[in-house]
């Protein structure tokens, strides 16, 4: 029995077996060029019988990682793997230029090579490329994780993303999936005639959201400036000038801490919609989803371990007011008295509770009972004003606002609202948001004076929605936790 080697002392064979392609000359070429894939090979040549495939003397150039290595005497088999799957090559000792399968049997898992050949089926009935010139492309210095476990430590997948999507085959998908998300999620926008855009992602002002920022200084101009917490203000800005219907995607950045739910950088979808209002906005919202699913999913149903979707049904719709008196089961009136009010902030151990409004206790109740337990797809409407500075007040109840936000899987995807037009009442709003600022709150916005004045010149009725594109990416893929959603997530120094 063998003993096995240390990865330092595989790292020196291989790095010996590199010498030698340095000093011939063949060491990082880059002169193969390949011309099928594996998976389109597999489907072009389904159904084909043996013979049918040795008449048709099929001629491939593939490349790609050496996954499997089974090395013989004279013949040996390899499982390539390129950016679509892995298929099998066939290497004879005769019928590739002499000295090439010594060669061949020095190569390592890991390595990428180029094999040309014809197809033809194995005894078993599987697809391979029989080789009759074969080169090493770039050899691996480091050996791959052992093939039967695979790179399992979580932390390291998160840290050697490269090393997972290697070794790991439901990683890589969850990324595919990501990109046919987003690629489905523009489809749909442009064919409801919306501009895509791209504005700022430094901001000389903290304004769009609640959150705590990131700060840079720009040398040249010798000023602070934000990352930004969301494009909000400068898209509706586009919408004043005239683009009535724009959407962007793009990145946004919180000071927050890390949970399976956030990372500090993140995706958002934002798009904005002349002549609208919220409500016809979860109609539409509604209408994305399904169109998603079915581009992604090929269904408009969703299937996980706990739960199933179908987002070709309504979503629920109830007021936040509603549902949070539903879960307490006691009559809604029972929020206007204050007294009540802070009894329960106190149950519910609520800092600094003597100082909350009442809006923002009647908030902080439906975060703390209600919010993790909307699975279904579920719009929350009948928000406090206090806690939604950007969204136009309710003709019904001034002390409410036209906003919604959209909860699935326990998770808030989106949220929206009819946008504030008014500038005295804007005005007003970012005033009281430098009050708090004042008072401590560090998620509080500033006074964008410019906003207010591009509102003086008229934005028009209109409704705005952002979506958090790795939360839908997680309910889609029934990932766990966003890093599995994000190629490199932000993770603490392992020093």
């Amino acid at each position: 029995m063998t003993e096995k080697l240390t990865e330092n002392e595989l790292l020196e064979q291989r790095r010996l077996k590199l010498d030698a392609l340095r000093k011939r000359g063949v060491a990082y070429t880059n002169s193969f060029r390949r011309d099928s894939l594996s998976q389109d090979l597999k489907i072009q040549f389904d159904g084909t019988s043996k013979e049918e495939l040795e008449e048709q003397s099929h001629e491939v150039a593939i490349a790609g990682r050496i996954m499997l290595q089974r090395i013989m005497g004279k013949a040996s088999f390899i499982t390539l793997q390129d950016m679509k799957g892995q298929i099998q090559a066939y290497i004879r000792s005769n019928d590739i230029p002499e000295g090439q399968y010594d060669e061949f049997k020095t190569w390592d898992l890991g390595d990428i090579v180029g094999i040309k050949g014809k197809l033809f089926l194995t005894k078993t009935g599987e697809l391979t490329v029989h080789a009759d010139s074969i080169q090493m492309l770039t050899k691996s210095l480091r050996p791959l994780p052992e093939k039967h476990s695979g790179l399992v430590d979580t932390e390291q997948r998160y840290r050697k993303r490269y090393l997972d999507l290697i070794t790991n085959s439901e990683s890589l998908e969850i990324f595919k999936k990501r990109s046919q998300i987003i690629s489905s999620i523009r489809e749909f926008f442009i064919s409801h005639e919306y501009l895509e855009v791209e504005t700022p992602m430094m901001h000389s002002i903290l304004g769009g959201a609640a959150a705590k920022p990131f700060t840079t200084h720009h040398n040249a101009l010798d000023m602070d400036l934000y990352l930004r917490i969301a494009p909000e203000l400068y898209l509706k800005r586009l919408v004043v000038g005239g683009m009535e219907k724009v959407f962007e995607i793009n990145r946004n950045f919180r000071n927050e801490g890390l949970s399976t739910k956030h990372n500090p950088e993140f995706t958002m979808l934002e798009y904005y919609t002349a002549f609208a209002d919220f409500n016809n906005q979860m109609d539409f919202l509604e209408r994305l989803f399904k169109f998603v699913s079915e581009e992604v999913l090929g269904s408009s149903k969703l299937e996980t371990e706990n739960i199933s979707y179908d987002f070709s049904k309504p979503f629920q719709r109830i007021s936040l007011k509603e549902i949070v008196s539903k879960k307490l089961s006691i009559d809604p009136i029972s929020f206007d008295d204050r007294g009540f009010l802070l009894d329960l902030g106190k149950k519910y151990k609520f800092e600094d509770i003597e100082n909350l409004s009442n809006g923002k206790i009647l908030f902080g109740l439906f975060e703390e009972l209600v919010e993790s337990e909307l699975i279904n797809p579920t719009f929350i409407t009948g928000y406090p004003k206090e806690v939604s500075p950007l969204s136009r007040a309710s003709d019904e109840n001034p002390d409410e606002v036209d906003r919604f936000e959209l909860f699935i899987g326990g998770k808030e995807i989106a949220n929206g609202f009819s946008e504030l037009n008014d500038p005295d009442d804007q005005a007003e709003r970012f005033q009281d948001q430098v009050s708090q600022k004042s008072a401590g709150d560090e998620e509080a916005m500033e006074f964008d004076s410019d906003y207010i004045e591009a509102l003086e010149y008229g934005l028009p009725p209109c409704a705005g929605v952002g979506i958090g594109i790795d939360r839908l990416v997680m309910l889609l893929t029934g990932a766990q936790s966003i890093r599995d959603v994000l190629l490199f997530p932000q993770m603490k120094p392992k020093n």
